[in-house]
This record gives structure tokens, sequence and C-alpha cells, in this order.
């Protein structure tokens, strides 16, 4: 076992410590995704590496790639999470929704890694990864779809390895990650070019500062919805609020209950999106679904717990 933090055993430096711990940022890139949670993906990193430090030195140095064995680890311990993930959301008060990323979050970039060819139709970017709608979509998978697609289509790892870690067949692992895909291309919307969707967050932005009612159902899809995640914690409403005049009549109110609340313009998983202040702390962030220049979905994080990146920085 370690002496301390720094990867000693019994007084000696570890000479690998360097290399395991530049695995950090592409552990917590792979874990946030596979569970859309920040806290539980810095759970899950340091779970691998109290593994890792569990061996002794010699049963470490005889690990060829240290950074394929903490992937390996850390897929699987978050695979048991996800596993247990469904109990846990139904303990959950209210809606549940991803934790939201601020701009510049420095690890969700990761590193591309592994083998095995991908066809470029099947691609999904790191940046495309971390999208509130991308997460929305992982969280109705399986939890074996969900790690064999994240890990082949975004992280680029072999079926070989994903095997290795979800622990079924190449074959299976294939169909589990194709399973995966069509479920994200029945959900993704057209894209919308990025000045656009920054447009349409914009002009709602405006007509919800001044409550206006008609302007805000002209920038809502008719079928459009927006759900409030307040964790029990804060209050927000129980289930999605359905319809472009329902919505735009709920946010506007909104503005009634709270006169002090103060909107800004910011990025949210890597897209234009809104962060509500009251004293100049965030008690609101906002990610939308924007489709062609109307918006589709908005997702509203209130539970402080999810904020918490927000208020540190």
């Amino acid at each position: 076992m370690t002496d301390d933090a720094s990867g000693t055993e019994q007084g000696r430096p570890d000479p690998g410590l360097g290399a395991v711990m530049s695995e950090r940022r592409q552990l917590l890139g792979l874990a946030y995704r596979l569970l859309g949670s920040v806290t539980e993906a810095e759970d899950v990193v340091q779970e691998t590496y109290t593994r890792w430090y569990a061996m002794s030195a010699e049963q470490r140095e005889a690990i060829e790639s240290p950074g394929a064995w903490l992937t390996t680890v850390a897929g699987r311990v978050c695979l048991d999470l996800l596993r247990s993930a469904r109990a846990r959301r139904e303990r959950y008060v209210g809606e549940w929704v991803p934790e939201p990323l601020p701009p510049g979050t420095d690890w969700v970039s990761g590193r591309w890694d592994g083998g095995g060819a991908v066809d470029p139709a099947d691609r999904v970017t790191l940046d495309e990864s971390i999208s509130m709608a991308f997460l929305v979509v992982l969280e109705l998978m399986t939890p074996a779809e969900r790690v064999a697609f994240v890990l082949h289509d975004v992280f680029r790892y072999s079926f070989a390895e994903v095997s290795s870690i979800v622990g079924r067949s190449e074959a299976a692992c294939r169909q589990l990650a194709s399973s995966a895909r069509r479920r994200v291309r029945a959900a993704q919307p057209s894209p919308t070019p990025a000045a656009a969707y920054a447009e349409t967050v914009r002009a709602f932005k405006r007509a919800w500062e001044a409550k206006d009612i008609e302007a805000l159902v002209g920038l809502l899809a008719p079928d459009a919805t927006a759900t409030g995640d307040g964790g029990g914690v804060v209050q927000a409403v129980p289930r999605p609020v359905e319809g472009a005049e329902e919505i735009a009549r709920f946010f506007a109110g909104r503005m009634d209950v709270m006169p002090d609340l103060e909107l800004l313009e910011t990025t949210v998983n890597g897209r234009p999106g809104l962060v509500a202040q009251v004293d100049g702390v965030p008690v609101s962030v906002l990610a939308f679904a924007v489709t062609g220049e109307r918006i589709q979905r908005i997702w509203s994080v209130l539970n402080p717990a999810k904020l918490r990146l927000w208020r540190e920085g």
C-alpha cells in the first residue's frame, strides 16, 4: 500500500506516477459521459487509482499498459454504477437531468485512444458527446449499451477492448453499440448552425426577460418540452412542461416570482445556454436543443449539488 497520495511505497518514489496520473483527464471524461455526473465521475477516478495503488509495486510494473488497465477498471466501475442507477433514479425526487458543465472544463476533451477502424458515419466527436441532448439519449440506453457505445464510437476503443470491459463477446458488443447508435440517430435533431443556435438562445433570453409570451411561443417548437431538476432540494416542476404556450407562460411567470433573477449567456456542455443568477450566485443552468430556429427541448438544472462547478468558478 502507498504511504500517502503521492504514490510512494515504503518511501520510494513511484517512477510511473507521472504516466499514471496523466490518464486522469481521460478517465474523468470517460466517466462523466458514462454517468452524467461530475461527482460520480470523480468518485470513479478515485476508486480506480485506489485499486491501482492497492497492488504491489511488482504487480504494477508487470502491467504493460497502465492507461489501458486504468480505463478497463474505470469502465467496469461505471458499469456497476449504471446497473444500480435505475434504482437510484427511482428514489430521486422529480426529474433527473445530467449535471451541466460550465465553459472551460479542461478535461472534457479527453484524447483519442484505442484501435479498431470506425466507419466515419458512426463517428461521434468528443464535443458532440458532451452535449446535453446526447447525454439525455444515453440515459435511455441499457448500461451495457451505453458503455459499449461510448467506448467504441466516442473514445475509439476496439471491440476487443470493449469486450474485456463489458464482459461480453466482441460480437455482442458490436450489437450493443449498433443498438445504441440507432437510438442516437433516432433522437438527434437536424443540425443547426452555431450562429443560428446562439441567436435563438439569445432571443429566448430577451423574450424571457421581457416576459413576452408571444415572442417566447414564437421561439419554441409547438411540441417543445421543458424539464426542471431540483433534486428535491429546490422547488421544480415535478414533470416536464409540454407545449410552446405552456412553457412560455411558465418562464414568464418565473420572472414574476423571482424579479431579481439575472440571465447571462454562457456555454453549457459545449452549446449556447443560459445561467440564471440571484445576487451573483448561479441558481439555475439552462441547456437547449435547437432544431432550425425553434427550441425543441429545455433542461433547467436547479439542484445545488449539480451547480457546484458553476458556483466555484
